[in-house]
């Protein structure tokens, strides 16, 4: 008798409170199913400077923890540069992803990028976010030299390998080095700031004129050295030594040599004034600067992470083996338009 009359019990119609109860809590149910693919959905256009594997990696984990449908377009720093600065007005893009802090200074004076503070970025240290919100960093890269083990015993025999900025001056080393082009390339354009600052302007330049009739190519991607080198189509390698360590992890013959006095520098994110789809930009700023997107570019880059919850792989060089000059992106920014239209003299 109790089992029947519990069970018609459940089949009396509810009260109009209770009706209205049952309602909210469906809307809530509904609402907790639905979130956040249902609130997040739209689109999202990034430029993005990092490598075609991480800029899929971070846009497909967006994707899928939100709905939004993203897409991006991979280029050198330079097209991207140009490409954002000449569309201002009209801008088809709405995320800036990658690349040194001082191009995204450098994008930031032309006007076409937008404040945005995220919440995320809190944990980072000042130096690795934009006082103004135009930027936010999210990765450190620094410089070294890569060097194909096989191709340098083969010309070289036993010779010590180069170890610090001025072994690369050798005679002997002429046209077996690659360097990107620092007008196509922010990696490049590190390369040359870094000689420049910690040797002062005039040694710098000295310095800049003596190596470059030694280099046999310049392409335009900062992703062809470690590529070149690792496939032993030249010996030595200027590059970042995360894109280095990822070929040497792959298995390539290369070795990675951090010179003293080397130079590092934020790689940022930024919000392209004006985007059509500012709400899903800031999202994904957010989303970056997490432990959870960190974590996952990190241990794919192998770039060095800013954020504190965030372990080093095994394959990364940490910070403390890399002995960094006090680089000043503020200045390299400053100083871009004048440094590369001298550099193009001292290539021609």
């Amino acid at each position: 008798m109790r089992a029947m009359r519990h069970a018609v019990a459940l089949h009396r119609p509810l009260s109009a409170p209770r009706r209205h109860g049952l309602r909210r809590l469906l809307a809530v149910l509904v609402l907790g199913l639905l979130t956040p693919f249902a609130l997040a959905q739209g689109s999202l256009l990034v430029y993005a400077v990092i490598s075609q594997d991480d800029a899929e990696l971070l846009s497909g984990m967006f994707a899928e923890q939100t709905g939004v449908d993203v897409r991006f377009l991979r280029g050198s720093t330079g097209e991207l540069v140009a490409r954002v600065i000449a569309e201002r007005g009209a801008p088809q893009a709405d995320v800036l992803l990658g690349g040194s802090s001082s191009l995204h200074i450098a994008v930031a004076e032309s006007g076409a990028l937008a404040r945005y503070t995220s919440p995320a970025a809190a944990v980072l240290p000042p130096s690795a976010r934009d006082a103004d919100g135009l930027w936010t960093g999210f990765y450190l890269t620094a410089l070294g030299i890569g060097v194909n083990e096989a191709r340098f015993a083969q010309r070289y025999g036993d010779r010590p390998l180069p170890s610090t900025w001025e072994d690369l001056l050798d005679p002997a080393f002429a046209g077996e080095i690659v360097i990107t082009d620092p007008v196509a390339s922010s990696t490049a354009y590190l390369f040359v700031q870094a000689q420049l600052q910690r040797l002062g302007w005039d040694a710098g330049w000295e310095y800049l004129e003596r190596l470059a009739p030694l280099v046999g190519q310049f392409p335009s991607s900062g992703g062809a050295p470690p590529q070149l080198v690792g496939t032993g189509e030249y010996t030595l390698g200027v590059a970042f030594v995360h894109a280095l360590s990822r070929y040497r992890a792959q298995g390539f013959p290369v070795s990675l040599v951090v010179p003293p006095s080397t130079a590092g520098e934020v790689g940022a994110v930024s919000i392209i004034a004006g985007g059509p789809n500012a709400e899903n930009a800031r999202r994904f700023v957010d989303f970056v600067l997490s432990a959870e997107a960190q974590q996952a570019f990190v241990e794919q880059s192998l770039t060095t992470p800013l954020h504190p919850d965030v372990v080093v792989p095994e394959a990364a060089v940490p910070i403390g083996a890399i002995d960094l000059i006090d680089y000043d992106p503020e200045l390299a920014g400053e100083q871009r338009d004048e440094v590369l239209l001298r550099w193009q003299t001292v290539v021609d």
